[in-house]
């Protein structure tokens, strides 16, 4: 298989996919509350095997995946790929220990999971971080306190996390979230630490915030939450790499959420254009539309294309992941914002009716170009990596 086609078997479970979405999945998340997290549809994503693959599958499979479920339901789409993403690091660098406590419930759907990163300071300027990972100094003794780490009696290094994280998806409803705090000050990028830190810890609170996206978003306030040696995921100082590497297997699929939201929007203008009177012919045979039309498609398929290269190339442990990764997500991002947004216009006031297709896509596809790195933050990496290619010549 190469970049550019797929095998009839994956044409086949891309459309095995579109229906179980639209039949199973599409139900559930009707019956889902706006900003909440939709149990029902997560342990249905479960049970159809679906979050599983999330763990066995490549990059390409998880594109093919949540461009398929975008197509007929972007809230399954969406809980499939927040598992994920809250999930993955645990997967990637968990101990044996938390794999066995987490990876079956998120598997089966009866686990939430949630990725805790942007914080209110710090967005796209992931090396900014605040949230503070402090040494958890004992009573009546330990190291003084500007020790880095603090030892538990059985030797494990201990941790109060103190701040704020914001707009993480999920939240305040996670069972679990992946959280980046920094454990080491004035260290940029390097002194980042990754944790896995369950939703019952004390001092961890949260709240829900409205915003556009019908998903659930949230804030969380963290008031000296203890977290062990045993809670880190991967290294202590590490979570940068952690986080950078977990993105630059999500981005390219966030770029085939937004592949899957503009096609749905092609099909239905096809189908609008095709059928309505106007002008005395169809709205189709007029060359202004036609050629809106058209272009819609070119940019669509070039989309889904550079988003297919990318997930193959991290599948192939290429060494350019992160610029690829960078293009699909911003080409594609990008793509599906003019595309539903053209839609909208050719389909004229009906497309602004709550409970249209095109009304929801129009509320939908507006975060993905700001959430896991804005389109600004890809430009900036992919500009970073061409001059380190030529620099390295």
């Amino acid at each position: 298989m190469t970049a550019f086609s797929l095998e009839p078997a994956q044409l086949a479970w891309c459309a095995e996919l579109r229906a179980l979405a639209a039949e199973r999945l599409r139900p559930l998340a009707d019956k889902g509350e706006p900003g909440r997290v939709n149990r029902p549809l997560v342990a249905e994503l479960g049970s159809a095997g679906l979050l599983g693959r999330l763990f066995t599958s490549g990059a390409l499979d998880l594109c093919l995946m949540r461009e398929s479920l975008a197509y007929a339901c972007t809230e399954a789409e969406t809980a499939l790929a927040l598992q994920g993403l809250g999930a993955h690091p645990v997967h990637a660098y968990g101990t044996r220990a938390q794999r066995a406590r987490w990876l079956p419930r998120i598997t089966d759907g009866t686990a939430v999971a949630a990725f805790a990163l942007s914080e209110p300071g710090a967005g796209s300027d992931a090396a900014g971080l605040g949230l503070r990972a402090e040494p958890d100094i004992s009573p009546g003794g330990g190291p003084s306190a500007g020790t880095a780490l603090t030892a538990t009696p059985d030797g494990s290094a201990r941790w109060r996390l103190t701040g704020e994280k914001c707009w993480i998806s999920n939240a305040p409803e996670a069972d679990f979230y992946t959280v980046f705090a920094r454990t080491t000050p004035d260290t940029g990028a390097r002194g980042v630490t990754a944790f896995l830190v369950p939703a019952d810890r004390p001092g961890l609170t949260g709240r829900a915030l409205d915003m556009l996206s019908p998903h659930p978003i949230g804030a969380l306030d963290f008031d000296a939450v203890p977290v062990t040696a045993d809670d880190v995921l991967g290294e202590a100082d590490r979570g940068f790499r952690v986080a950078m590497r977990t993105l630059n297997l999500f981005r390219p699929s966030v770029g085939a959420f937004a592949v899957g939201m503009a096609q749905a929007a092609l099909d239905a203008t096809l189908a609008h254009t095709a059928g309505r009177d106007a002008f005395g012919g169809k709205l189709r045979d007029l060359q202004a539309v036609s050629h809106q039309v058209a272009e819609m498609a070119l940019r669509t398929e070039a989309a889904r294309l550079m988003v297919h290269a990318a997930a193959s190339a991290y599948d192939a442990d290429s060494p350019d992941v992160p610029r690829r990764s960078a293009m699909a997500k911003l080409l594609a991002t990008e793509t599906a914002q003019y595309v539903v947004d053209t839609a909208v216009q050719l389909h004229g006031a009906r497309a602004l009716q709550r409970g249209h297709l095109l009304e929801h896509l129009y509320r939908e596809v507006r975060a993905p170009r700001i959430y896991e790195g804005a389109s600004e933050v890809q430009r900036g990496i992919i500009a970073k990596e061409l001059y380190a290619r030529q620099e390295a010549r």
